[in-house]
């Protein structure tokens, strides 16, 4: 819609209008007796069978608000990160606590940088608090220090990189990351989103939780939608200076985490056995998928989180191979509102799933030689 659609009605900000929505994975597959859903990089082992009864478990407290501070998992966050609690904030997902930080930091015409080809709910949140989006380019599809810091001005407020970075899996390692917030000005806020930190087995990578605990412009994001399996909850926490905590917690709404997400999360958090074993898990299929679509001649992109970046000949064959495997009851995530049409994404899962879309992938093939 255009501002023209409105007239006669209440108007929403430009920058509202300027906000393409963001369009997630497929759910569902066209005449497949199956699904895999491959779309949304949720965790293949699922969730901690402790975190489903602690679910289970709250619903005699229906009736009842749920504990406003999230008091609880705050504390058990905390002891699992060696966090001062009170400089722990809990979200709906952690793309709550991106629009709070938002909306705290942002006044109309500053400026929000985020990487080219980085999550697109950075540009929404930035254009809702009424800011000015601006993109720095990548180097391989990996964020780079130094184009970031070339787009820094003087309305520069913000700055969001996601590291690992969805979709590309890319990431840029703690020296660089240091690097970045030694370098930018204290007044620009530095959200590092590390939604995939789990997944991350390299011994150069660090997830931002020390640059959170030690300076005052450093926030960093998890979430409990990804290693965790709790997805349909919408659980997430952010921690940084107690200022910046200060500022999202006057936004927040009061009771905004429900009773069932907070007890599953306790007990999620609680089952660190579970989590071992959903990373020894994912090690193992990364690697494994990464080697089959490569000897497959798809390029691939390397990845540490769990998810790999397909590369096809370009936008139709990409296509093509979406429509292919979705016949076959796989879907993957097409990435063109990423500026990437020529590349699907695709979720670590199961043995069975990913054995299965390593074979349609070579069938999808067989017609379609590659060069």
């Amino acid at each position: 819609m255009t501002s023209s659609d409105f007239a006669g009605s209440p108007q929403p900000r430009a920058s509202v209008l300027a906000i393409d929505p963001y369009v997630p994975g497929k759910a569902a597959a066209i005449s497949a007796s199956k699904i895999f859903k491959l779309s949304s990089n949720e965790a293949a082992l699922g969730p901690s069978p402790q975190a489903v009864e602690a679910f289970k478990s709250a619903a005699d407290s229906l009736p009842i608000y749920p504990d406003g501070s999230a008091g609880a998992l705050r504390e058990a966050l905390g002891a699992l990160h060696g966090l001062d609690p009170a400089r722990i904030v809990c979200g709906a997902g952690s793309d709550e606590l991106i629009f709070l930080l938002a909306y705290a930091f942002l006044n109309p015409g500053d400026e929000g940088i985020y990487t080219r080809h980085g999550f697109s709910i950075y540009r929404i949140a930035i254009l809702a608090a009424g800011g000015t989006p601006v993109i720095a380019d990548e180097v391989d599809l990996t964020a780079s220090v130094d184009a970031i810091l070339a787009k820094v001005t003087a309305k520069t407020k913000i700055v969001f990189l996601a590291n690992p970075n969805n979709p590309t899996g890319t990431y840029l390692p703690a020296t660089e990351i240091t690097r970045l917030a030694d370098s930018l000005p204290g007044h620009v806020l530095l959200i590092l989103d590390a939604a995939y930190a789990e997944f991350v087995t390299h011994a150069d990578y660090e997830s931002g939780l020390e640059l959170a605990r030690t300076r005052k412009n450093v926030v960093m994001t998890r979430t409990f939608s990804k290693i965790y399996g709790l997805a349909a909850l919408r659980l997430g926490w952010c921690t940084g200076a107690a200022p910046v905590i200060d500022a999202i917690n006057r936004l927040r709404g009061p009771f905004n985490i429900n009773t069932p997400a907070l007890r599953a999360g306790i007990a999620a958090v609680g089952d660190q056995e579970h989590i071992e074993l959903s990373i020894a898990h994912n090690r193992t299929w990364l690697r494994w998928l990464n080697d089959e679509i490569i000897e497959l001649g798809i390029p691939v992109t390397p990845s540490v989180a769990n998810f790999v970046l397909l590369h096809f000949k370009g936008a139709d064959e990409a296509r093509a191979a979406d429509a292919f495997l979705s016949g076959r009851g796989l879907i993957l995530r097409a990435v063109e509102t990423y500026f990437l049409p020529h590349c699907l994404r695709l979720t670590v899962s199961t043995e069975e799933a990913n054995r299965l879309v390593v074979d349609v992938l070579r069938d999808f093939l067989k017609d379609r030689p590659r060069g």
